[in-house]
């Protein structure tokens, strides 16, 4: 993507501190945008994540690329805070053409195959809070300022198409219903945006390779397929730049309106706009899941990536 794409676009990619949030922020700002990186891990406090990733290591990382980053610390689920952020955003840049809606913070809080009724209530709720309310709460103060220049784009991020997740039990009760309800969020936004000349749409990942997930299968971006000899099935997997440049490449169609409402995944427009992750393949991680994955078959990713 040639680097002036974005070069007169803001971005705010909301919750950018690490994982897919860091991967399109960067790429934003290898395309040239001005890019308002939040999230709750700075250099001065971490979250209770209590990882190394910070929001300015985020800003820094989209200046290399070639835009402009400019971290500011936020919690989502604090309306003030979040007013606040885009009060600055319009007096420094006075427009807002894209917002990333990619808070989440639960990785540490739902349990995996425990019914609803064994899990923890309060873990349970405060995923609901951090995936449904910050996403409310951010989209409620950000989008009249949006809505102030014709052509903006709402990418909220989840895990999982509608039509995967329709049809699969994803984790347990709260983070079914966590990443379910930020698809309807999109959809909903497109009847409210399209009218008015914004766009909306719900955007995945694939099985991605985040720091975390690195960490999980003790290996480094550098050398992360020696984590096959655990899990073969982790072939498929994606960088978080591959995401990023799904949101680049949305944020640069000027005919993006043709997305709007829709659930979309990385490797599907992988497959429309010719970009690909960063070892030059395009991986299909949600074709792949339900085609061989699920079916218990041996693990295989050609023609998958």
């Amino acid at each position: 993507m040639a680097t002036s794409t974005l070069r007169d676009r803001v971005a705010l990619v909301a919750g950018a501190t690490r994982g897919a949030g860091r991967g399109v922020a960067v790429e934003l700002g290898a395309a040239g945008a001005t890019v308002y990186v939040t999230g709750r891990s700075t250099r001065g406090q971490r979250s209770e994540y209590d990882r190394p990733e910070t929001i300015e290591d985020t800003a820094d990382l989209v200046t290399a690329a070639g835009g402009h980053g400019i971290a500011v610390p936020t919690d989502h689920l604090e309306p003030a805070r979040v007013r606040a952020l885009i009060e600055r955003i319009d007096a420094e840049q006075g427009r807002l053409d894209v917002l990333v809606n990619d808070i989440w913070g639960g990785e540490k809080l739902f349990a995996w195959d425990t019914p609803m009724w064994e899990h923890d209530l309060d873990d349970g709720l405060r995923i609901l809070r951090l995936a449904v309310d910050t996403h409310a709460i951010t989209g409620h103060h950000a989008l009249p300022l949006l809505l102030r220049t014709p052509g903006g784009l709402v990418v909220e991020m989840t895990d999982g198409t509608n039509e995967y997740n329709r049809d699969n039990y994803r984790v347990s009760f709260f983070y079914d219903l966590a990443k379910s309800a930020v698809l309807r969020m999109a959809f909903a936004l497109g009847h409210e945006l399209g009218p008015r000349g914004a766009t909306a749409v719900a955007l995945t990942p694939g099985w991605l390779r985040s720091e975390m997930m690195l960490d999980a299968y003790k290996v480094t971006e550098a050398n992360w397929r020696d984590a096959l000899k655990v899990q073969p099935h982790f072939g498929i997997s994606e960088s978080p730049a591959y995401v990023g440049r799904a949101v680049a490449a949305l944020a640069a169609d000027p005919d993006v309106a043709r997305w709007n409402g829709q659930s979309l995944s990385s490797g599907q427009l992988a497959g429309v706009y010719g970009f690909t992750d960063t070892d030059g393949s395009r991986p299909d991680a949600w074709r792949y899941l339900v085609e061989v994955q699920d079916r218990d078959l041996p693990a295989d990713q050609t023609g998958y990536r």
